[in-house]
């Protein structure tokens, strides 16, 4: 009996979901989930979703949408020499047989992967067991990861056009990043949003984003940058990052000591943005300061938001400079490399863009040209299809 059969007797879809283990995947994860989930919803068909990976940054995410977790060891191949990747290779033959078991226990539909490391023994797994996979690249550059499983995936689904170079194209189909709903229709006014975060409403608002766990060197930009910043009339809101929070937020204190009212509510730090507090984030937002991480360009770009983009160096194969380069094409962005990313250059930018309501419109309307709305609800389509199932 094939699975379309089992499926559609017993009304029951089974998908595992699988990723690196950052915030960067997990979200996209969560909106195909959603977007899969009302397709079933509509249709009266149960979903039972796994999150099958390691350790994984808040990951009672997944817990909260009813997606069980179950964990394996994975191991991360570094592309510099460390005596870790040899002790990694070791972690990833054990996720892989980890995996074979877990798979085995659940014997799933289908796979949905966002690549990573994490993903890796997973989508391997899956091979050995017959079980249909489907990847997402979110990156303009593919990861290792992805390349290495490229063979065994049904359909590979990039976000970026210029990633297509890289696989079969006969497997690929480009749907941009999945993007949760509650982003892309975000009704929280501006004036709503910015007093959730005790600001003014006459007064614009800077965004700094440091991806799911923080940067340091943008930590370090802002503090350098946020006298001028707040003497300009410009509020700030602050996503830290869990690890750096406490050091940050007792420098600034002290930096703020020596500014008069009312710039002390000015600057607004946060260690980590939940869903809340991210959308309210967004829509006060005049401007966003970010890493160039594919997520946080597509929910950027969701958000109609400016923004200025400072790659991340170290990033695999300078993946986060590429997706910055493509943003920017769409005249949505302005690229400050880290090297040359000094405060004065990054307030010199920051007034550029909030003093000019034309470059400003310029580049709403170039994140509008740019954004793929629908691509969780295209992936989940495409999950169906390969299972030739059609609810």
């Amino acid at each position: 009996m094939t699975n379309k059969e089992v499926n559609l007797k017993e009304l029951r879809l089974k998908v595992v979901l699988a990723g690196g283990g950052t915030g960067g995947h997990t979200y996209p994860l969560i909106a195909v989930y959603r977007a899969l989930k009302k397709i079933t919803d509509s249709r009266l068909v149960i979903l039972d979703a796994f999150y099958i990976g390691p350790d994984t940054l808040n990951e009672e995410i997944f817990t909260r949408e009813g997606i069980k977790v179950i964990k394996i060891t994975s191991g991360k191949w570094r592309n510099y020499f460390s005596p870790l990747n040899f002790i990694d290779i070791f972690k990833l033959i054990i996720g892989i047989i980890q995996s074979f078991f877990k798979l085995w226990s659940q014997m799933p539909d289908i796979i949905f992967s966002k690549g990573g490391y994490g993903a890796l023994p997973v989508v391997i797994a899956a091979f050995f067991l017959g079980i249909p996979v489907v990847i997402h690249e979110s990156d303009s550059i593919p990861g290792k990861s992805n390349k290495i499983v490229a063979s065994f995936a049904k359909k590979i689904v990039l976000a970026f056009e210029k990633a297509k170079d890289y696989f079969p194209l006969e497997k690929v189909i480009v749907v941009g990043n999945p993007i949760r709903d509650s982003i892309l229709n975000n009704n929280i006014s501006p004036i709503q949003a910015k007093k959730y975060y005790n600001l003014l409403e006459d007064k614009p608002v800077v965004l700094f984003l440091g991806g799911s766990q923080g940067s340091q060197r943008i930590n370090d930009l802002v503090l350098d940058s946020i006298e001028n910043l707040l003497k300009n009339n410009i509020q700030i809101i602050h996503q830290t990052g869990t690890k750096n929070f406490r050091e940050i937020f007792l420098e600034a204190k002290i930096i703020l000591e020596f500014l008069p009212q009312p710039y002390l509510n000015f600057y607004q730090p946060r260690a980590f943005l939940d869903e809340k507090d991210y959308l309210n984030a967004l829509a006060a937002a005049d401007l966003v300061v970010s890493r160039a991480g594919s997520g946080a360009i597509f929910e950027i770009a969701a958000s109609k938001k400016p923004a200025i983009l400072i790659p991340l160096p170290e990033s695999a194969h300078d993946h986060q400079n590429f997706n910055a380069i493509e943003y920017a094409r769409y005249n949505a962005a302005v690229i400050l490399e880290e090297k040359n990313a000094t405060p004065n250059l990054l307030i010199k930018h920051i007034l550029d863009i909030l003093n000019n309501k034309e470059a400003m419109n310029v580049m709403i309307n170039g994140a509008k040209l740019f954004i793929k709305k629908d691509a969780a609800e295209e992936i989940a389509k495409i999950l169906l299809e390969v299972l030739e199932l059609n609810f």
